[in-house]
């Protein structure tokens, strides 16, 4: 299994990037290829987002902000981070199957985090990462201790039954060139070119298809597609491995269901969570969103406008944490929203 995982915001710096990367391009069985976009609210084009949910990509919580330094934050920070960024998924997009979740940065929020995520209905969190290791990690749930050592100090340090962690294996090569990282773009490979980029990928991706078949994880940020060689190997890799009749590209959750309910190779293709014409298919986005400049206000900063594209009415001002629906309120207005939690 091969996990494609896009971090941020979807708009015209990527939507187009991802197209060509998906088009075309088919499983084994005959399904498109899927991925998992762990989705932040800043600057994200939401009828952009409704196409790749009708196409059948998952749709997994980034946050709102995106805030790097939301580990050392308080509960509080966290439910308006991930559960209003529910909320605003749910009202812009329509998407109401969200699963899994993702820190910022991939720091993970100690114990904190874990408690939200459990208090407001997510199955699986992608936030841990793993060291340099010869054999990978495969996904495991938090109903015991992490099975390896972790590479922050922010990892949580008890149990959390009922939540599965897809752990991001550190991306590396022989000697370590080009560095290790757990997101594609963070190793630096920018003096490569295309085949030596695409040969690093296999290198990579072979330390999982030969040892324990871990599912290969591969995180990017927008950067990735900024660099000529970068996508060109990335082609040339995807290529390579949709030759390999046991390779599939699938989401986040489709690999977990494989690992509670799974069937043999001969048998995939009658495996329902992953045919494509068992889906439920989502509703199209419009033909001509709605472009909405909105006042953005953040305490003890300017106000500055942001445009939001939208298939959904422009709200008065841009949805943000603790105004989920982007009401105008007063500056001064002590209200904020309040999420209910998941029934136990």
């Amino acid at each position: 299994m091969i996990l494609l995982m896009f971090d941020g915001a979807v708009n015209l710096n990527n939507f187009h990037h991802h197209k060509k990367l998906f088009r075309g391009r088919k499983n084994p069985n005959g399904c498109d290829i899927l991925g998992t976009y762990f989705l932040t609210h800043s600057y994200t084009n939401w009828a952009q987002v409704q196409h790749w949910h009708n196409k059948g990509h998952e749709f997994a919580d980034g946050t709102i902000t995106g805030d790097a330094s939301l580990y050392l934050k308080t509960e509080t920070s966290w439910v308006n981070e991930l559960a209003g960024m529910q909320a605003i998924m749910s009202d812009q997009a329509g998407i109401n199957d969200i699963l899994g979740a993702r820190a910022p940065g991939i720091k993970p929020g100690y114990n904190t985090q874990y408690d939200v995520l459990i208090d407001y209905g997510f199955i699986w969190d992608s936030s841990i990462g793993v060291p340099p290791l010869d054999v990978p990690v495969w996904p495991y749930t938090l109903d015991y201790s992490l099975p390896h050592k972790c590479k922050t100090d922010s990892c949580p340090t008890r149990q959390f039954p009922g939540i599965w962690e897809i752990p991001l294996n550190s991306h590396h090569a022989q000697e370590f060139t080009g560095g290790h990282c757990p997101y594609l773009d963070q190793c630096v490979l920018t003096h490569m070119d295309a085949e030596d980029i695409f040969q690093w990928l296999k290198e990579d991706f072979m330390r999982h298809y030969t040892t324990n078949k871990a599912p290969y994880t591969m995180p990017f940020h927008t950067n990735w597609f900024t660099e000529v060689n970068q996508v060109m190997a990335l082609d040339m890799f995807v290529n390579y491995t949709l030759t390999l009749k046991d390779i599939y590209y699938v989401t986040a959750t489709q690999a977990l269901l494989w690992m509670i309910d799974p069937v043999p190779l001969k048998d995939i293709e009658n495996f329902d969570a992953w045919d494509c014409n068992q889906r439920d298919v989502p509703e199209r986005p419009c033909k001509n969103p709605n472009t909405c400049p909105l006042d953005l206000s953040v305490e003890g900063e300017p106000s500055v406008i942001r445009y939001m594209s939208t298939c959904q009415t422009c709200p008065a001002v841009y949805p943000w944490l603790t105004n989920y629906q982007g009401v105008d309120r007063p500056k001064d207005s002590p209200e904020n929203d309040v999420y209910e939690k998941l029934a136990k």
